[in-house]
């Protein structure tokens, strides 16, 4: 009988100012897979989202490996304020994606062009995470990606 509990994960989402632009680091840089694009003008959007936008564009795109996706959201018709935080600002997220072979990602990413917030991969010394390896990247509008790769066992 359903109790009101959380049941589970289904995606998490990101607003980006050129959905093309995104889908070449998300899509075509981390090798996540396009389940549905399309441009939304449905009026349930505008109530859930309470924003009087014309349209959206949208992706979800899977995570390899999970049930997870990555959902990009362009509006459209509104006026918008590019977000600069940093990850000690409240309110600041940050998706956190499991990769086999960071080093080759990490230097993948960099050639391409896309920044880093450390000049290499970083080794977890302490905590849950001990032994794996993390680097942060920043999607084309800033929005911080995680990128762990477990300890090899």
């Amino acid at each position: 009988m359903p109790d009101g509990r959380v049941s589970g994960f289904f995606h998490g989402g990101v607003t980006v100012s050129d959905l093309d632009r995104s889908l070449a680091f998300y899509r075509d840089a981390l090798g996540l897979a396009i389940q549905v694009e399309r441009l939304a003008t449905d009026d349930y959007l505008r109530q859930i989202h309470g924003l009087p936008f014309t349209a959206v564009r949208m992706a979800f795109l899977a995570v390899p490996g999970s049930p997870t996706m990555v959902e990009l959201l362009q509006y459209r018709g509104l006026p918008s304020t590019p977000a600069r935080t940093q990850p000690s600002d409240p309110g600041t997220g940050h998706l956190c994606l499991y990769v086999d072979d960071l080093d080759a990602l990490d230097a993948r990413l960099r050639a391409a062009g896309y920044h880093a917030r450390s000049p290499a991969p970083v080794t977890v010394t302490a905590g849950p995470n001990i032994g794996s390896r993390v680097v942060y990247f920043e999607d084309p509008d800033g929005y911080p990606v995680e990128l762990l790769e477990r300890p090899r066992r």
